[in-house]
């Protein structure tokens, strides 16, 4: 018989994590991406868990019950790495696999090709593996988008989209997640000026697809209406200083790999470049495969196909 889910709190690079975790055996690591929680593989613990691994979701740090640090620069992603990377001894385990959606997709690509000792396989959904810009991120961004509006740049300077997220959680996030799934018509969006706002020209959907419950959001809800959206947007802010950071970084990851995304995913029309290029630098990529219908919430829009692919990884590297 599986083990109930089970919640606590873990310390780690000098903080601690609130994690959820369910089964016993080797260890796979689940992280999850921006606005969300651990609670966003909630579909995924107990078939891992019956597979015969243990699954480990941690609320990422400046999330749900995890500590937040103040300063921004805590928030890039060596020392977010650096997190991921004290929960294998302090789960008393040498090595782990390591699987992330959003924000948690290149926190695991980075752990896989940076701590290859520590990382035995890896696994990303939606963002695809993508080698270190010759130019610091935001420069590359803003060129680019001049004269447009851009949510990544929009993010940038500190309590613009704080106040924006937080003046109704509830509805801000119905907005969000309406807005990255399947579900949305991506024809009904009309490029917007660069001082545009984040949501408020996007239609209150009232309520999301069956992948997101009134139950559901109101987890959500909670978990926000406790951290704020601080934390979280700081991700956002670290990307010139990550970049200054993995200087000499390696450029390819030789670990078995494995990557799964919605063919209705936004990111993966922004970053075609990339998945195109992947196998060149994730040279043992034994999944790579778009999910039809279903958008930026891969675990949660697709739980049946997501658990397949993550069940058939795993069981490669038995």
């Amino acid at each position: 018989m599986t083990q109930a889910l089970r919640e606590r709190r873990i310390a780690t690079n000098g903080i601690e994590l609130k994690i959820a975790e369910q089964g016993d055996g080797p260890l796979v690591l689940l992280l999850h991406g921006f606005p969300e929680s651990w609670y966003s593989w909630r579909h995924q613990f107990e078939p891992i868990a019956k597979a015969g691994f243990r699954a480990v979701a941690p609320d990422m740090r400046g999330y749900g019950e995890s500590d937040k640090p103040a300063d921004i620069s805590a928030y890039n992603q060596v020392e977010v790495v650096n997190d991921i990377v004290g929960l294998i001894p302090a789960l008393g385990y040498e090595t782990a696999i390591v699987i992330g959606h959003d924000w948690g997709a290149p926190t695991a690509w980075s752990c896989a090709l940076n701590h290859p000792d520590k990382f035995t396989a890896v696994g990303a959904l939606s963002v695809p593996f993508t080698s270190r810009s010759p130019v610091p991120p935001l420069e590359a961004m803003k060129p680019f988008y001049k004269d447009q509006f851009f949510y990544q740049l929009y993010f940038q300077e500190p309590g613009i989209a704080e106040q924006e997220l937080e003046a109704n959680i509830e509805v801000s996030l119905r907005k969000f997640y309406h807005l990255a799934s399947g579900d949305f018509d991506p024809g009904s969006y009309q490029p917007k000026a660069a001082d545009a706002d984040l949501l408020s020209d996007i239609a209150d959907p009232g309520k999301l697809g069956d992948w997101c419950s009134a139950e559901d959001l109101a987890y959500y809800v909670r978990q926000f209406t406790m951290s704020g959206f601080r934390g979280p947007l700081n991700y956002y802010r670290n990307h010139n200083l990550t970049w200054e950071l993995t200087a000499g970084a390696p450029t390819s990851i030789g670990q078995p790999a494995m990557f799964m995304a919605g063919d209705r995913d936004g990111v993966i029309m922004m970053a075609a470049e990339a998945l195109k290029a992947m196998p060149q630098h994730v040279t043992d990529l034994r999944i790579n495969e778009l999910i039809p219908g279903a958008g930026h919430w891969t675990q949660q829009e697709a739980p049946g196909a997501v658990n397949e692919g993550i069940i058939r990884f795993l069981d490669m590297l038995r």
